[in-house]
């Protein structure tokens, strides 16, 4: 008996008829199948086919011969391990199978031995039954049944086993009778997405469910309805809670903008929002009018045009729906119609600084707040595009409306003279010169005072009266600037005090009627100005003009300035207070110790600057930078 594909050595003993053995040589053969063998050795292979082959090998000596019988056995090749691949959850159980077989594929029986090699699981070494573990992955190759030298293995995925079932929305509000459609969502124990298919039902009251696709319909009765929408999948469940809600009534209607800001003629859309007594939107299809003024509005499309009356209109847009409306404010503001830029013209010398202002006004006159843009147009110079700050260029001449101020499609603009450069100015005011009023504590204007440049106060920030005054400048109250401008202020004024004056130019009686030439002029007491005080240039435009007095300044008259006396070249130095009486129009600039006050109707080409006290404006004055 012989395994296929297995050997044998056969032996051959010869015998006379005696029974005596006798030595030979004999040739082998195979003449009945089965296999080969070696014709001089006597070793014979097995083929591939099984079966018993009688007399087939055969051992010849001479005429004699002898033969031997072979049966060729299968072996074992071959185990086959099923289900493979197998797929099951965590935890879950499996049973596995083997089938032997041999080289020609015939079934071959075996008893093997069952183990788990890479993991996933544990199995029964006898049964072959497996246990998956909890660990999720494929596990290649895992499974082993072995039989002899002989085995084969089955590859093992485990899935996660639905842990948890999340329904949503939860909770969530339907109205009676309305419907909501829910989803599920389940999970493994790590919170990974599982597919389920589940099944929906109401275990709490509240309405219906279909039970395939989860459309929730409510029922008519009010209420919370807890955990009551349920999917199931298997033995594992999730739930949402459901408040019934009565039907939607119409309650408020919000109307927006509000309040809304238009200019005249211009128009803004409005729009209505309606809720119910539950603060939920209700859709609304509103009728909008305008009830208290203002302009109008389209009824369908709550598009509002504003009118040419300027003004707040309270509660005017009304957006109606039904019984119920809602209302919205609205305020007409004027549309700018001009700029004026100030000053114009202005004389400014080569590489010399000119700080310009504008003021917005609408068709009727009234002053609107505007950030204009300025620029320069017609050479000139360069400015600040926002603070206005001009500089002279180096060429001079006159550019002629070349400083622009813009805001939106509006501008306006001022004529720029640039001289050639002359002497510095006899005294310095510097941070304090863009200012056509200082004060240390306040500044008042009754009515119909214009201001054509920048004010100061420090360490006071009272302004009083603006509007009906104007002020077209910066306003710096009780900031670093106004602090430094002071600062700049005291050092001219104790400048201007430390002039020496000939005892030729003491002052002795009141200036008015009087004609004086360039120099300093002084009086331990106060300086009065009643008719016309005269100053005389002498054909210098750089001539100055000092007078110290040692406590006031009163006017009730006039400064004329001939042969080319300037304003910005007049100083008085005053130790308390000046009045610049009714009607007085005063050149030149005004350095007090206290306070200055203007009286109705006087005006100053120059500047009012006071250190510790207030100034005070009447009616109609105006102050103009020189």
């Amino acid at each position: 008996s012989v395994p296929t594909g297995g050997t044998q050595q056969f032996t051959a003993v010869g015998k006379d008829a005696g029974g005596n053995i006798l030595t030979i040589t004999p040739v082998w053969s195979v003449v009945a199948g089965g296999g080969t063998i070696d014709p001089a050795t006597g070793l014979f292979t097995a083929g591939t086919t099984t079966g018993t082959f009688v007399n087939t090998v055969k051992a010849t000596s001479g005429a004699i011969s002898g033969t031997a019988t072979v049966t060729v056995t299968p072996v074992l090749t071959t185990i086959t391990v099923t289900p493979n691949p197998a797929t099951l959850q965590a935890n879950g159980t499996q049973q596995f199978s083997a089938v032997g077989r041999d080289a020609n594929g015939n079934a071959f029986p075996i008893t093997p031995v069952w183990s788990v090699v890479n993991g996933g699981g544990t199995i029964d070494a006898a049964t072959g039954l497996f246990t998956a573990g909890s660990t999720t992955g494929t596990f290649a190759g895992t499974v082993k049944a072995t039989s002899g030298a002989v085995s084969g293995t089955a590859t093992v995925t485990v899935t996660p086993v639905l842990a948890t079932i999340t329904v949503t929305p939860n909770p969530d509000t339907v109205q009676t009778n309305g419907t909501q459609q829910f989803s599920a969502v389940g999970r493994d124990a790590s919170g990974n997405v599982f597919p389920i298919s589940v099944v929906w039902s109401v275990v709490n009251g509240g309405g219906t469910i279909d039970a395939v696709t989860g459309l929730f319909t409510a029922g008519s009765t009010t209420g919370t309805f807890a955990n009551t929408v349920r999917a199931t999948s298997g033995t594992v469940s999730g739930s949402a809670t459901v408040v019934v809600i009565p039907q939607p009534v119409l309650t408020t209607i919000t109307v927006t903008p509000n309040p809304a800001v238009v200019q005249v003629n211009g128009t803004q859309q409005f729009t209505a929002v309606g809720r119910d007594q539950n603060g939920r939107v209700v859709p609304i299809s509103p009728v909008f009018s305008v009830v208290n003024g203002g302009g109008t509005i389209n009824a369908g499309t709550g598009l509002f045009t504003a009118g040419t009356t300027t003004g707040t209109f309270n509660n005017t847009v009304t957006a109606t729906s039904g019984t119920v409306s809602g209302t919205a404010t609205v305020t007409v503001t004027p549309v700018l119609a001009t700029i004026t830029v100030t000053p114009n013209p202005a004389t400014v010398p080569a590489n010399g600084t000119q700080q310009f202002t504008a003021v917005g006004r609408d068709a009727l006159g009234n002053p609107i707040p505007i950030s204009p843009v300025f620029s320069v147009v017609n050479g000139g110079g360069t400015i600040d595009s926002v603070t206005g700050l001009f500089r002279a260029g180096l060429i001079a001449g006159t550019f002629t409306n070349t400083v622009r101020a813009t805001s939106g499609t509006i501008s306006g603009s001022a004529t720029v003279v640039v001289t050639t450069i002359g002497p510095a100015p006899l005294i310095n005011l510097g941070s304090a010169a863009p200012n056509g009023i200082m004060a240390g504590q306040a500044f008042t204007c009754i009515a119909g005072g214009l201001i054509n440049a920048d004010i100061a106060i420090s360490p006071g920030s009272t302004v009083t009266g603006f509007p009906p005054c104007v002020i077209t400048g910066n306003q710096e109250l009780a900031t670093a600037i106004a602090r430094q401008a002071q600062i700049d202020l005291t050092t001219a004024y104790n400048q201007l005090a430390g002039l020496p004056c000939p005892p030729a130019n003491a002052i002795v009686a009141n200036l008015g009627g009087t004609t004086k030439a360039a120099g300093v002029y002084c009086t331990a007491s106060g300086i009065g100005i009643t008719g016309t005080l005269t100053l005389d240039g002498g054909g210098d435009p750089n001539a100055n003009f000092v007078f110290q007095a040692g406590t006031t300044l009163t006017t009730a008259g006039s400064i004329v300035l001939i042969n080319g006396a300037q304003a910005k070249n007049v100083y008085f130095q005053v130790g308390s207070s000046a009045t610049l009486g009714t009607a007085s129009q005063i050149k030149g600039n005004i350095l007090t110790l206290t306070s200055i006050t203007l009286v109705d109707n006087a005006n100053l080409i120059g500047r009012a600057l006071a250190r510790n006290g207030s100034v005070s404006l009447g009616t109609n004055n105006v102050i103009t930078l020189p």
